[in-house]
């Protein structure tokens, strides 16, 4: 037996619709929108964002939402990302340490 019928044998059938079990699961969703409150933490988060990425050494980042929400428009989900940079850049500079001369 081949690797190639393995992967033929643990194939999943497609729904009955005719779409996958995947396209159905990324198909955009209603979303109420966002009160003068929700709008101004998502644009102190991103403020903070900015300033991480400003005193950061990295110089890009990707990031991909999980939820049914994408990340760029939850507050929380941006800082958690202004965190991780502030983060790695505090290892970056822990793990170089002061330069043996």
């Amino acid at each position: 037996m081949g690797l190639w019928s393995w992967f033929a044998r643990r194939r999943k059938p497609a729904t009955t619709a005719g779409h996958s079990v995947f396209a159905a699961a990324t198909e955009p969703k209603e979303q109420e929108p966002l009160t003068p409150e929700q709008v101004a933490d998502l644009k102190a988060a991103w403020a903070e964002l900015a300033e991480a990425a400003k005193e950061s050494s990295a110089t890009g980042f990707h990031a991909c939402s999980r939820g049914a929400k994408p990340w760029q428009e939850d507050p929380a989900a941006v800082r958690t990302v202004a965190a991780l940079l502030r983060r790695a850049d505090a290892a970056d500079a822990a793990t170089e340490g002061p330069t043996a001369k």
